[in-house]
């Protein structure tokens, strides 16, 4: 926004601050991929090569563009949310299984534009949410998960997919936790989501910033209480996509005991929602 705020006082200026504030993005960027290489290092079979690492910073500099720059300051509402009525039934006279989506920290659901096009173009239903407060306790996120899968179920009269990228899959099993609503999901798929926490909000000051944040630490109270009051079989429907050049989330934090872990070879952690074998393979859960 500040962009085109600053491009009618002086072009100059507004293109200068663009570029000192991407190149000052990637730089972070490079340090939580140096820092992450070192984390993943230490994991089996999760090491990446400095190439892979290379591409990865290089990827998520230019995802961010996208993202931060574009998809989700000006294009989060271009796709609205769409309900079975609003679309053709499937072959055999019932509405296809719908789609519910949870974004990441600090993210809104601009983040899933690719994916809301291609199912809209399917005529698939699906509900992406904003979850807010935007810094607020994940457990605050219930309520809006709750509504949207009802929301989905009541039209398709199907449980959902529920697609989740980074923090959405924490928001996702915090719902779980208040509803025991297991059967109420067709299946929970997440991308590069903090299970076991992860290192970088000590990084920026998130721990002590934000509750969410804090919520996200590596060995956080939080998690830990998550973990003792989820029931063993409940890994078992989740799907966890996770990548050895992830620049947020250790690729073992990103894994559950029981769950059909997926790795990503050389992904960094926004564009392993820009995935297409994520896509294909979640999608094919439908």
């Amino acid at each position: 926004m500040w962009l085109f705020l600053f491009w009618e006082y002086s072009v100059p200026l507004a293109l200068t601050g663009f570029v000192c504030g991407l190149f000052s993005y990637s730089a972070l960027l490079a340090i939580q991929c140096t820092l992450m290489a070192t984390i993943n290092q230490r994991g089996a079979n999760t090491g990446a090569t400095f190439n892979q690492w290379v591409h990865a910073w290089l990827t998520e500099t230019v995802v961010a563009l996208k993202v931060f720059f574009w998809w989700q300051p000006f294009r989060s509402n271009a796709i609205a949310n769409q309900i079975a009525n609003q679309v053709p039934v499937s072959t055999h006279g019932q509405p296809q299984r719908g789609v519910v989506f949870l974004h990441g920290f600090a993210c809104n659901r601009g983040v899933w534009t690719l994916w809301l096009r291609i199912l809209q173009s399917r005529g698939i239903a699906f509900s992406a949410i904003n979850l807010e407060p935007v810094f607020g306790s994940i457990d605050d996120y219930t309520s809006r998960v709750e509504r949207a899968i009802r929301e989905i179920t009541q039209s398709t009269g199907k449980p959902p997919l529920l697609v989740c990228h980074s923090m959405g899959g924490l928001a996702a099993r915090a719902w779980l936790r208040a509803s025991g609503g297991d059967d109420r999901v067709h299946r929970v798929v997440t991308i590069g989501s903090p299970h076991a926490g992860t290192l970088v909000p000590h990084l920026n000051l998130w721990g002590s910033l934000f509750v969410n944040g804090s919520q996200m630490r590596s060995g956080s109270q939080w998690l830990a209480e998550l973990a003792l009051h989820e029931p063993r079989e409940r890994a078992a429907r989740f799907t966890c996509f996770y990548s050895n050049c992830d620049n947020i989330v250790p690729a073992a934090a990103a894994t559950l005991a029981g769950a059909d872990n997926r790795f990503v070879a050389g992904v960094p952690h926004v564009a392993l929602v820009f995935d297409q074998d994520v896509i294909h393979q979640t999608l094919s859960m439908l």
